[in-house]
């Protein structure tokens, strides 16, 4: 799952499949920091991820976080006969992706933020990164502020599903 979407991935040495169109892909460490290096077609990305646990990974590029589930065939088609095919809640905090300063907070407790708004922007590496919802939600409480110094998963705001009000997750890219 990609931001709510199932995008159907199939993998063949160094080629890979995404929903129909094929790439030569290759992906490495960044030695020393939690970055990795993409290759699609010879066009490089650099990646953070964060493993979430249970097949979750947060991924960040270009200043953009998005939270993905990685499912294996036989795991998406025990799902799809037990009834459990439920889109998966998404997270309801947006954390660190890596070590940093804390620039600018572009939230504050009670703002509706629609899909792809920055609520932090967070300097790692002499790179600045805004961070962004890609759900809509409502922001609960905003745990840092400018200037401050932050460590790889510290969270930064919490949000309440705007549709529901009750605390079930929205997203935090």
């Amino acid at each position: 799952m990609l931001a709510g979407r199932t995008v159907e991935v199939e993998l063949d040495g160094d080629r890979v499949t995404v929903d129909g169109r094929t790439y030569s892909a290759s992906l490495g460490a960044i030695p020393g920091t939690p970055l990795r290096q993409l290759l699609l077609d010879d066009r490089p990305l650099s990646l953070a991820m964060e493993p979430l646990g249970r097949g979750r990974w947060g991924l960040t590029a270009s200043g953009e976080r998005w939270e993905v589930e990685v499912l294996d065939e036989r795991t998406r088609h025990i799902r799809s006969l037990t009834g459990t095919s439920e889109q998966r809640r998404l997270a309801d905090v947006l954390r660190a992706p890596m070590p940093g300063l804390v620039v600018r907070v572009q939230a504050s407790p009670g703002d509706r933020v629609s899909a792809g708004a920055g609520v932090v922007v967070l300097e790692a590496m002499k790179m600045e990164n805004e961070l962004r919802v890609h759900a809509s939600a409502v922001v609960k409480a905003v745990r840092v502020a400018p200037g401050e110094a932050v460590e790889k998963g510290q969270v930064l705001v919490e949000f309440v599903d705007q549709g529901s009000g009750t605390g079930d997750a929205p997203s935090s890219t």
